[in-house]
C-alpha cells in the first residue's frame, strides 16, 4: 500500500472560465497538503499560469510532458494541450467547455491505467461540454461507462451522507424510474461503499418516500407502499440494515438523519436541498460504486464571481481530503479481506 504522501491526486481543470481553477491553486497554496498526495493538473502549465497572476497566487506550477515525470511534493501540470485559449472568465463558451472535457477524459484514462490513484474533477458546465465525441449528462455518466461498477452519487459531509435512487431526472419521470431492482442494486452499492470506503462496519441506512407523508396509506400516491415498502422489506430480510421509507418533510428537522449512516433520497432535490443545507459549503460529491475513485465540490462553475478572488475552496479541499482517505479506507479494506482471520487456540 502507498503512503498517504505519494497518493497522486488527478484534477481536471473544468471550465477555465469558472471558479475550478482559483479553488486548485487556493488549495494548495497551503504547502501541508503536499505531504498529504500530489497533485497532477491536467491542463496547461502557461494558462494556469496566467490565471495565477489574476489571483496573485503564490503557487508553483511545476510543467510536465509525460505522467512518468511527475515530481512528489509538487504542483504538477500535466501540458495537455500547447496552443493559447481566449479566455473571459464568467461566461459560457462552447470551445473552452471542450477543453475541460479533454482534461477530464485524459484524467479518467490516467485513473484508468493506474497514472493517477484518485481523481478530483472541477465543476464543469454541463451545456457547453455537449459534442459529437462526448454526449453526457456529466462527469458520472461517462465514469460509469469508463470504470467497472455502478456509479452513484454520494454527498458527503463529515458523517452526513446522503445518495440518490435517482438523479439527474425530470421531477415528472422519478416515479417511473424506482423498480425493485433499481432500488435493490443502489441500496447494495451504498452498502458495500459504507463498508469498504467509509469503515462502517454495519451501517444503517435511512431511505425516504417518494410522495408527501409516504403517500398516506395511497391517498397521496402508492408508489411507496407498491415499490419501496416491499423492496426495502426483502433487502432488510437478506441482511442489510435498512430502514424506511420516512416522511422526507420532518426527517432533517427532527434531527432523524443522525442515527443513520447514509441516507437515500428518492430524488435529486429531495436530497441535495437538505444536504447543501446542513453542510455549509464544505460539502463533497463522492461517486461511490466504481473500481476507482472520484470525488469533486459541492458546487458548480459559479461564472457570477468567477474572476474576482472570492470564490471558497473549502469543499474543492475537503474534496481532496475525502479521496485520499478512501483510497486508504480501500486499500486497508482490500488487505483485511485477503488475510484469512486469525483465531485464539483454547487454553486447557
Amino acid at each position: 500500500m502507498k503512503k498517504a504522501e505519494n497518493i497522486i491526486v488527478g484534477i481536471s481543470i473544468g471550465d477555465l472560465n469558472g471558479i475550478g481553477s482559483e479553488v486548485i491553486l487556493k488549495t494548495f497554496e497551503d504547502t501541508r497538503m503536499l505531504e498529504l498526495c500530489t497533485p497532477v493538473i491536467f491542463a496547461n502549465v502557461k494558462i494556469l499560469s496566467f490565471i495565477r497572476k489574476n489571483f496573485e497566487s503564490i503557487v508553483p506550477l511545476h510543467g510536465i510532458d509525460k505522467l512518468d515525470q511527475i515530481v512528489i511534493g509538487k504542483v504538477n501540470v500535466f501540458n495537455l494541450w500547447r496552443e493559447g485559449i481566449d479566455l473571459n472568465l464568467g461566461t459560457n463558451d462552447e470551445k473552452v467547455g471542450q477543453y475541460a472535457i479533454k482534461s477530464f477524459v485524459a484524467a479518467t484514462k490516467a485513473l484508468k491505467d493506474g497514472e493517477i490513484d484518485v481523481l478530483v474533477t472541477a465543476p464543469i458546465n454541463k451545456y457547453n461540454i455537449q459534442s459529437e465525441d462526448f454526449k453526457f449528462p456529466g462527469h458520472t455518466d461517462y465514469l460509469n461507462q469508463e470504470l467497472e461498477g455502478n456509479a452513484l452519487m454520494l454527498m458527503v459531509q463529515d458523517n452526513l451522507r446522503v445518495g440518490l435512487l435517482t438523479d439527474h431526472v425530470p421531477i415528472n419521470e422519478v416515479a417511473a424510474h424506482l423498480t425493485e431492482e433499481l432500488i435493490i442494486k443502489k441500496i447494495g452499492t451504498i452498502n458495500q461503499t459504507l463498508i469498504q470506503d467509509f469503515s462502517i462496519n454495519k451501517p444503517r441506512i435511512a431511505v425516504l418516500g417518494l410522495n408527501p407523508h409516504c403517500g398516506d396509506g395511497g391517498v397521496i400516491g402508492n408508489e411507496d407502499d407498491a415499490i419501496l415498502k416491499p423492496a426495502l422489506k426483502k433487502i432488510f430480510e437478506k441482511g442489510t440494515l435498512v430502514f424506511g421509507p420516512f416522511a422526507a418533510d420532518g426527517f432533517f428537522g427532527s434531527n432523524q438523519y443522525e442515527k443513520y449512516d447514509a441516507i437515500i433520497a428518492t430524488y435529486h432535490d429531495q436530497g441535495l436541498i437538505p444536504f447543501k443545507t446542513l453542510s455549509f459549503g464544505n460539502g463533497v460529491n463522492y461517486t461511490a460504486g466504481l473500481n476507482k475513485v472520484r470525488t469533486s465540490p459541492d458546487h458548480g462553475t459559479a461564472y457570477d464571481i468567477a474572476g474576482k478572488n472570492k470564490a471558497d475552496y473549502n469543499s474543492f479541499k475537503e474534496a481532496v481530503y475525502l479521496a485520499i482517505d478512501v483510497y486508504n479506507a480501500r486499500n486497508q479494506y482490500a488487505e483485511i479481506s485477503e488475510k484469512p482471520l486469525k483465531t485464539k487456540e483454547k487454553q486447557l
